[in-house]
């Protein structure tokens, strides 16, 4: 088996931390490296202890969630309450930042930023990220190698399970290729 680039294992773990998010217009998750070693992560959501989107509905105000932290500043917030270091580090993040987190990640001293997905990219923040000379680099989650070789094994046996007369083999069959389309789609 091939080892995934670090690009997409810590890629991989953004989305990982993607799939916490309460806010329902938009799911993102970050990652802080520093010397290839996560020091923190977050994804958007509430306040602690507070209400969450996906409970009562996004608190909209001027076509913003104000109820919603943003990913990478939790993230961020993590590594401040924590007493992490974040000078030199670079950030994972499913979606490019926005202004706000932007003016955050350069501020932290983050020398780079990978993002999988366009979202919205401001003009104002690309120039800042120039200015301050933080690295971007899009990098598009890839599929998991590790799924590709499941995804072979189980149409292996279902080949040799085929062989046999058994009524419930079809009805097993479909579940296969219905649990590998849905996991294709994510």
């Amino acid at each position: 088996m091939e080892r995934i680039t670090w690009n997409q294992y810590f890629m991989a773990q953004s989305y990982l931390l993607k799939s916490r998010s309460t806010c329902q217009r938009l799911a993102v998750g970050a990652v802080v490296v520093r010397d290839k070693r996560m020091i923190a992560g977050g994804y958007n959501g509430s306040v602690s202890g507070g209400v969450h989107c996906i409970d009562e509905g996004c608190y909209v105000v001027g076509g913003h969630c104000v109820r919603t932290i943003h990913a990478e500043m939790n993230a961020l917030l993590q590594c401040a309450k924590f007493g992490v270091a974040t000078d030199g580090a670079e950030i994972y993040v499913t979606h490019f930042p926005c202004v706000h987190c932007t003016k955050s990640i350069i501020q932290a001293g983050i020398k780079a930023i990978y993002y999988s997905e366009d979202y919205k990219n401001d003009p104002y923040a690309i120039e800042l990220l120039q200015q301050a000379g933080v690295r971007t680099k899009k990098v598009p989650i890839e599929s998991d190698p590790i799924y590709f070789e499941h995804q072979q094994l189980m149409n292996k046996l279902m080949s040799k399970l085929e062989s046999y007369e058994d009524p419930d083999l079809e009805e097993l069959k479909q579940e296969v290729d219905h649990l590998f389309q849905l996991t294709e789609k994510r």
